[in-house]
């Protein structure tokens, strides 16, 4: 399937998610032009399709496939449908000769890793965590058995999505309780604001190679407090408990060798951009 790449955007599977809901915001009102000539999936989208079932032909060309679909709690056995949409994906694209195939991971894989996370390495130490490395691993079996028939496909090791994420989720809901290390810092996370993630996936569109997995953040990691602040959430400390991460960062140097440097998060930068995908504070 060939089209006027300037005429046409990805086909989004799992369009009505959070991070689904966020990029359509960013679309509909022209901050991702990309955005606005893609093939949003849904139950009832532009494309609609039960992924547990055999894919409709689409009704126009796209230019890659976004797989945003995904399963983010339950049981072990829930959380393996992760697998099952990423195959599913992976098979509509090869009958249709689609891609790239961009597939969402998560830094979920690097558990309690010294960071930064790089790409050659996982130890995921919760079961979310465990299943995006199941279905990294199902992507590249799948891909293997295909040879030269296989879509390009990667796997996205995603960082926390500004207005997406369980700490914008908490500020839309009321006040914060956030954690306070000895050292008198809150944690820090590794963080992508939503307009940076549709910049990221237009440029992974258009790459001419990419490798199976590969992370996806802002370069640095951003203090919680910072974000708080910047949000103008209310907010309090308590100690951090045992066990707490005080820190994750991703390494993003195979990410600017792909598509180049990308600009390093900053709590006011990620505000600005969930606020534009549609976040707003309680």
């Amino acid at each position: 399937m060939t089209a006027d790449t300037a005429q046409t955007g990805p086909l989004i599977l799992g369009g009505t998610g959070r991070i689904g809901r966020a990029l359509r915001r960013l679309a509909d009102d022209g901050h991702w032009p990309m955005g606005r000539a893609a093939l949003w999936h849904g139950r009832r989208g532009d494309y609609a399709w039960d992924m547990r079932e055999a894919p409709p032909a689409l009704p126009r060309p796209v230019r890659g496939v976004v797989v945003l679909a995904g399963v983010t709690e339950g049981s072990p056995d829930a959380l393996a449908a992760n697998t099952d949409l990423a195959l599913a994906a992976l098979r509509l694209a090869a009958r249709d000769g689609l891609g790239p195939v961009l597939l969402m991971s998560s830094a979920a894989v690097y558990g309690r890793e010294a960071d930064p996370g790089r790409e050659d390495s996982a130890a995921p130490a919760a079961p979310y965590g465990e299943a995006k490395l199941a279905m990294e691993r199902a992507v590249a079996a799948h891909v293997g058995r295909l040879g030269e028939q296989a879509p390009a496909a990667c796997c996205l090791r995603l960082a926390n999505i500004a207005g997406c994420d369980q700490l914008f989720g908490a500020m839309s809901a009321g006040p914060v309780t956030l954690d306070r290390f000895e050292d008198g810092r809150a944690p820090r996370r590794a963080y992508l604001g939503p307009l940076t993630l549709a910049r990221a996936l237009d440029a992974l569109c258009a790459a001419d190679t990419l490798p199976p997995v590969l992370n996806l953040a802002q370069p640095g990691a951003v203090g919680m407090d910072e974000i708080l602040d910047a949000a103008g959430a209310r907010w309090a400390w308590r100690a951090a408990p045992p066990g707490a991460l005080p820190r994750t960062r991703l390494d993003t140097s195979r990410l600017a060798a792909a598509i180049g440097a990308v600009a390093p998060a900053t709590a006011p930068g990620l505000v600005a951009e969930a606020r534009m995908a549609g976040w707003t504070l309680a």
